[in-house]
């Protein structure tokens, strides 16, 4: 009893102090589980044990899935250090001239491009800064530039090296071939923004603006680059291999989760990659050193938290918290509801994403619901799949950092933002949740 009831405090406090922003998510992960796990083994309530064993099991889990996004997170800021992604922003907006239709439709194939490195930042700030000048230009809605961009980071951030995926990985402890599952809706979801709500807006667009026509010279200053800086460390006569060995890499890591004899550690890939991508780019030794210390900084930030998460399993599961709460959990839930424990974690999944950060969601409430799943039946990767359909809300919330950024720049409202983008990710998240039990991912109901 009395462990049960440090299990629940114990959730509750950590949410509470991630969601008040009491302390970074880091040091939360790490001490509050600490804390209440050296209580219940004060009052001889834990299960036999170490502290520093639960923790390194925990770290143990969390240890591969850290050490990919690592070295996936340096290359695909390589790539963009290296320009690999101008060319393609540069045509988009030379496709698109005056056309507010075309123009919409550039902004969604950018999104999803510069997308793919997982990051909301880089994405908002490359596509604000090509994209917003022609709206100005054409005297286009910015909302709808901050619809679009905030959809498709939605969409790509479930690449197993976006924020959310890697969590759910170390949660349930499964491995990039996740994203085999995930791909099919993740592919129908990107069709759908590009090819219904953009076109949709340009339509609304044409009919309030027209089509204006952009002279080249026009064209050519809303894409050239003349920041020094970004000059320097620019390689546009190596946006071919760069290209290529990106194309490469994906399809790799794809076709390894259904070709045996292509299956190579997602971490391998990208380590591998990275060191070709920089001794390719930036051969001069100091020019390498730069650019791992100028990306560095990102990568290291979203990797400690994998490694504390596994601290925060670690303390949970070992001390038998998991379990007592688990046990609790299945004799508080409608056992006419254990069949349905895939969808009541994807609809979960929806306000939980939404009103807790990812850290507060993955690492304090799935814990609970993943125990209770074991004991209806549910497999890792089914519970790890469900947990991830709320995603297409939670880059709406108020805790996500980089919308702020986004909400600058475009200048828009909050509220009427959010209300906008979200009748069209509901669109997304009913994509999510019907390709993945279509296709068997996640049982509809299991019988009991």
């Amino acid at each position: 009893m009395l462990l049960t009831v440090l299990a629940y405090a114990m959730i509750i406090i950590f949410m509470y102090i991630i969601m008040k922003k009491k302390m970074s998510p880091f040091t939360a992960l790490v001490m509050v589980p600490l804390v209440f796990a050296i209580i219940a083994m004060i009052a001889g309530v834990a299960k036999k044990g170490t502290i520093g064993d639960f923790v390194l099991k925990g770290i143990a889990t969390t240890a591969n899935t850290g050490i990919m996004l690592l070295f996936a997170i340096l290359y695909f800021s390589i790539m963009l250090d290296a320009g690999l992604f101008d060319p393609i922003t540069k045509r988009m907006i030379i496709f698109a001239k005056g056309d507010p239709m075309k123009v919409l439709i550039a902004t969604a194939v950018v999104a999803a491009a510069v997308s793919l490195n997982g990051d909301g930042t880089t994405t908002t700030l490359i596509c604000c800064s090509a994209f917003i000048p022609i709206y100005k230009k054409l005297n286009m809605k910015l909302m709808n530039l901050g619809v679009l961009i905030i959809l498709q980071n939605t969409i790509m951030n479930l690449l197993p090296w976006g924020g959310p995926t890697a969590r759910a990985m170390a949660v349930f402890k499964v491995d990039a071939s996740i994203l085999a599952y995930l791909a099919p809706g993740m592919i129908l979801a990107l069709a759908y923004v590009t090819l219904y709500v953009a076109p949709h807006m340009g339509r609304l667009e044409r009919k309030r603006l027209g089509v204006q026509d952009l002279t080249a010279d026009e064209i050519e200053a809303l894409t050239i680059v003349d920041d020094p800086e970004l000059q320097a460390i620019r390689r546009p006569k190596n946006f071919a291999f760069n290209g290529i060995m990106t194309i490469v890499l994906i399809a790799w890591l794809v076709a390894g989760s259904f070709i045996k004899v292509l299956e190579m550690p997602p971490l391998l890939l990208f380590l591998v990659g990275t060191c070709i991508a920089l001794m390719v780019n930036y051969p001069v030794l100091k020019d390498q050193s730069s650019r791992i210390g100028a990306n560095g900084g990102d990568a290291v930030q979203v990797v400690i938290l994998v490694f504390a998460a596994g601290v925060f399993m670690g303390l949970f599961q070992g001390t038998g918290m998991a379990e007592a709460l688990a046990r609790s959990l299945t004799t508080i839930i409608p056992h006419q509801l254990a069949g349905f424990w895939g969808l009541v974690i994807a609809l979960i999944s929806a306000p939980g994403t939404f009103f807790l950060s990812n850290d507060g969601f993955y690492f304090g409430v799935m814990p609970v619901l993943m125990q209770a799943g074991h004991a209806y039946g549910f497999s890792d990767m089914s519970m790890a799949l469900a947990s991830l359909m709320g995603q297409a809300f939670h880059l709406l919330s108020p805790l996500v950092a980089f919308i702020y950024l986004l909400l600058r720049l475009t200048d828009l409202d909050m509220g009427a933002w959010q209300k906008e983008t979200a009748k069209y990710a509901l669109g997304v998240f009913v994509i999510f949740v019907v390709t993945i039990m279509l296709g068997g991912h996640v049982p509809f109901y299991l019988p009991q």
